[in-house]
């Protein structure tokens, strides 16, 4: 180890990974991009490939900007900030493109436009580790190092929007004043329409100047703090003594929604208004048409599609989500034409699959695993339309095999979601007809 080479990047993988190959070897290099001469420090060596980080780099591409942030390289946040936004999107609709062609055998008949937002400032959800360091004699606030379990010390994100952004410095120092300071492991960042809102993870209840301590830091920046000392269930609200609710919003769609702490929502919500008007634009709706959103939440979709005058129904098997859907239907006045229900979505044989047999369109929103059990039980006579929306290639790209080539659909169209600028992540949306 520790050895230094030089070589030729010739590509990147979904990481952000400059690819070269030396001795018959492929190596992964950190920070390096196409047509880059780099020397390469080898830090781990397998019998066919080879990962380093580079140490120089000659010529640097035209595609490399200076990173926004100072902790970029160290932290595990971001891992494109050195990549400008255009080759950013590039790498992405490449990752999709590839698995859809090399995992499922298929070419979406057109590439959509990407689906893109704001580059910084974007997270309205994160999680941050906290950490208090003994020797230092400090706390740490931040996400963590890349690769490690370490914090990063961190006094700014230009991820977080800008009003979480600098409360961390005061955070570090509202950590450093507990009692159980080694015993506060996480805060959980949520940002509504109207409020915003720290949980504090504690592993031991708080004394009560810890408690005053919260109350006199949510009073003074003006947020709602909760604490949680285990499940969803503890979460427990210290400031203000009234209830608050957390909502976001879709405004062209004159649509607003509910959401707790513990339920699922998308941490870009400028992009999620985009990626829902786009969903609505590939099921072409109809007045009087019946279109079920599975894996549905609490209703990102399913509202959007009552909206636009269709009837729908929402699967989901988290029944505190499926009551939080109905709970903004009636919120926004489409309980007429919203039903919402329980089901386990991957068990083979879910008795709702026989529902799907009346509906019109589908639209699939699953989580990284995707819908397998569920694109199986589509069949040849499933709806004449399906929009898939998916956090993970690999596995969209799986089903839309199954799709085209066992049930007799098309892959129209597709496209990423650049929900995550500045990372690796890649997700998409493809459409299917028969």
């Amino acid at each position: 180890m520790g050895t230094v080479i030089e070589v030729l990047i010739e590509s990147v993988d979904h990481e952000a990974r400059g690819i070269a190959r030396h001795d018959n070897k492929v190596i992964f290099v950190d920070n390096a991009l196409p047509q880059e001469t780099v020397g390469v420090e080898i830090k781990r060596r397998k019998p066919s490939f080879e990962t380093g980080v580079s140490t120089y780099i000659n010529s640097p591409s035209s595609s490399r900007i200076t990173p926004k942030c100072s902790y970029f390289g160290v932290c595990g946040g971001c891992s494109f900030q050195h990549i400008n936004s255009r080759t950013q999107i590039a790498i992405k609709q490449r990752v999709l493109e590839d698995a859809l062609t090399r995992i499922g055998k298929v070419n979406p008949e057109q590439m959509l436009s990407p689906i893109c937002g704001p580059t910084f400032n974007y997270r309205s959800r994160a999680r941050l580790s906290s950490r208090y360091v003994i020797k230092k004699e400090k706390a740490l606030v931040g996400f963590r190092e890349k690769g490690k379990s370490y914090v990063v010390d961190m006094i700014s994100c230009e991820v977080l929007p800008k009003h979480i952004s600098v409360l961390l410095p005061a955070l570090k120092l509202l950590v450093e004043s507990f009692s159980i300071r080694e015993r506060v492991p996480q805060i959980e960042v949520a940002c509504g329409d109207a409020v915003d809102v720290l949980a504090f993870r504690i592993l031991e209840d708080l004394a009560e100047d810890d408690l005053k301590a919260l109350k006199q830091f949510g009073e003074k920046y003006d947020v709602v703090i909760f604490t949680q000392r285990g499940g969803p269930g503890t979460l427990i609200q210290i400031c203000p003594e009234l209830p608050v609710a957390l909502t976001y919003s879709i405004p062209d769609m004159n649509l607003t929604f509910e959401f707790g702490l513990s339920e699922f929502t998308q941490v870009n919500t400028d992009v999620n208004s985009v990626l829902v008007r786009r969903a609505i634009s590939l099921l072409k709706l109809k007045p009087g048409e019946r279109v079920a959103d599975l894996f549905c939440g609490l209703g990102n979709f399913s509202l959007a599609i009552a909206r636009s005058g269709a009837a729908v129904i929402g699967l989901e098997a988290n029944q505190e989500l499926i009551d939080r859907a109905s709970g903004n239907a009636t919120r926004n006045q489409l309980s007429d034409r919203c039903e919402f229900l329980v089901a386990n979505l991957f068990i083979e044989g879910c008795p709702a699959y026989q529902a799907l047999r009346a509906i019109d369109k589908l639209l699939i929103d699953p989580p990284r695993d995707g819908a397998m059990e569920l694109i199986k039980s589509i069949g040849t006579n499933g709806p004449k339309q399906i929009v898939y929306v998916s956090c993970n290639p690999a596995t969209l790209a799986r089903d839309a095999g199954i799709l085209v080539h066992e049930h007799g659909y098309r892959l129209t169209s597709a496209s990423i979601v650049n929900m995550f600028p500045n990372t690796s992540h890649v997700e998409s949306i493809a459409s299917f007809e028969k």
